[in-house]
């Protein structure tokens, strides 16, 4: 006999008329009091739903929103009528403040402008150009896939302007070539978060080089020097970032997978998805228009013009007298470059639409709004995922996750407790910068004040510090990899063009493994005195004997190139 099925149109009405009803006996809008489970287990609750209703039910939107809603009903104190005015708050506050958040909107615009070029690109004949001329060198899986994530590699300076500019310049590459967007993905997320984290000149060194300079500055006894001097002596011990980068490289190499990842390019040499639609599926593609000429000139050109432009305004909005290089990416306004790079490469491709005839103004107009419709879903994912992310710090998750590691250990073990509790703070939180913005001004005194009590403050026992903080880093970037409401990982699927939850399930086992190798054979043996150079090589070695023995290579054939 079969159940009887719920109505679903039903059910939220139902919801609806319920909030409607408990609201009004409500004498006030929600309390302003301290929620009685702030930093407490509970907190962690929200996020922990989200992701786990996200992998189960593959879809990210209502769970977002129900770890959203579940989060405000705890911040209100678990009560009925909490519950109602806790559905109706999730989008007249939190929504609003996250798209009232100034960084937050020069994301979206940033986003859009980025899609709307892509958009026109792909109108004009330019994307297909690139292709053309990509497909003569990158004729196979593995060239594709190397010159995939050599692309990641070169973009270094910003991960969101690395995810955006490689996975949309690459998807049609690797479309043709059949290989998964689940690996596009991947690929292009694996590159983007681990070279801005450790390079010496990107968005992300001003804001890890600046906390950590603040969190270093009170220290009693601590050896005089900057926070970016500090940052570029713990580089080597970023051992997730380090081993990550390498890991793409080694499996764009070998054509080697394992996990969701395998039976993902499996079906993508059938020319099929995990959800059995095509690849080329026709509703996705903005086609070129018939009778014009495939320019690559038209894509690259903009494209060139995106990364000069936010090069320059990094310069521009960071320059001062008297500064190096570094100071000034450090100092710059990464938002505000971001901004400029991506208006300008949208009008340097409708431009040359014009100039070239190859559209008409509406057409330009018409392809541009197509590409910017592209970014939607992932718009709304970014927004609930921000919203959510600020319900966790009213619950003090993060100071919550901090204290699991404030009790008696010895020094040795504390570098690779930072580096667990920044992965549990990201994963849960969706932040690799907000992980390190609680965490640094934390953990960093409290190493620090460790080494002090165990009699380890002297120059000779300085690794454990850098390792410390480079756990805090690395942890973060990998807590951001693994978890579905990152923003990071969100803009990978999008960008590729790949179902987000597909993404994170095929994914996760790829971070899972640098990270463990990062942790056993990097963090824990450096802790204890081994020589950093000698922990980077063997786990190095592991991690490809690894891939080797228990990665399958998916076979090549029946790949149409023509």
């Amino acid at each position: 006999m079969t159940k009887p099925m719920i109505n679903p149109t039903r059910l939220l009405l139902a919801l609806v008329c319920s909030a409607l009803l408990i609201t009004p006996v409500m004498a006030a809008e929600s309390s302003t009091a301290s929620s009685p489970w702030q930093g407490t287990w509970v907190s962690v609750l929200p996020p922990l739903l989200a992701i786990v209703i996200a992998l189960i039910f593959r879809n990210v939107i209502p769970a977002l929103f129900i770890g959203l809603v579940a989060g405000i009903w705890i911040h209100n104190g678990l009560t009925l009528p909490g519950l109602g005015w806790s559905i109706l708050e999730s989008f007249q506050k939190y929504t609003v403040d996250a798209l009232a958040n100034r960084d937050h909107a020069t994301v979206i615009l940033f986003s859009l402008m980025i899609g709307g070029m892509v958009g026109i690109t792909a109108r004009n004949g330019g994307m297909v150009g690139i292709v053309n001329h990509i497909i003569k060198w990158a004729n196979s899986v593995r060239r594709a896939s190397l010159a995939t994530v050599g692309m990641g590699l070169a973009i270094f300076f910003d991960d969101y302007a690395n995810t955006l500019v490689v996975g949309n310049t690459m998807r049609p590459v690797t479309d043709k070539l059949r290989i998964s967007r689940e690996k596009l993905a991947y690929f292009v997320d694996s590159t983007a978060a681990p070279i801005a984290a450790i390079a010496l000149i990107t968005t992300w060194v001003g804001f890890e080089s600046g906390l950590i300079g603040d969190a270093i500055a009170p220290l009693t006894d601590f050896p005089a020097q900057s926070g970016y001097s500090v940052f570029l002596k713990t580089i080597a011990y970023s051992f997730y970032p380090i081993l990550a980068l390498l890991l793409t490289i080694l499996v764009a190499a070998s054509g080697r997978d394992f996990g969701p990842m395998y039976q993902a390019e499996l079906l993508a040499r059938q020319g099929k998805m995990q959800d059995n639609r095509l690849v080329n599926h026709p509703q996705e593609e903005i086609s070129p228009k018939e009778g014009k000429p495939r320019r690559a000139i038209n894509a690259l050109l903009p494209i060139a013009a995106l990364i000069i432009t936010v090069m320059l305004g990094l310069y521009h909005t960071g320059y001062g007298d008297g500064k190096s290089l570094q100071q000034i990416i450090g100092d710059a306004d990464a938002y505000k470059a971001l901004l400029w790079g991506s208006l300008v490469g949208m009008l340097t491709a409708a431009l040359l639409s014009l100039v070239q005839g190859i559209l008409t103004l509406e057409e330009v107009v018409d392809a541009w709004y197509q590409g910017m419709k592209s970014m939607l879903i992932a718009m709304v994912i970014l927004i609930l995922a921000w919203s959510l992310a600020a319900v966790t710090d009213a619950l003090h998750t993060k100071d919550f996750l901090a204290s699991l590691v404030s009790g008696r250990v010895t020094a040795q073990w504390i570098p690779t407790l930072i580096f667990l509790l920044a992965a549990a703070t990201a994963f849960a939180t969706g932040s690799s910068w907000g992980a390190m913005g609680i965490l640094i001004p934390l953990l960093v005194p409290l190493m620090w004040t460790v080494m002090q009590a165990q009699g380890l403050a002297d120059p000779s026992h300085m690794y454990l510090m850098y390792v410390a903080i480079a756990s805090i880093l690395a942890g973060a970037v990998w807590g951001d990899h693994c978890s579905p409401i990152s923003d990071t990982t969100i803009l990978s699927s999008m960008a590729s063009g790949c179902d987000h939850i597909q993404h994170v399930r095929t994914q996760i086992p790829y971070a899972l493994y640098a990270g463990s190798v990062a942790i056993f054979l990097g963090i824990i043996p450096v802790s204890f005195g081994w020589p950093v150079w000698l922990a980077l090589l063997l786990s190095a070695l592991v991690l490809g004997l690894g891939l080797w023995l228990f990665g399958k290579k998916v076979p090549d054939h029946a790949i149409a190139i023509g």
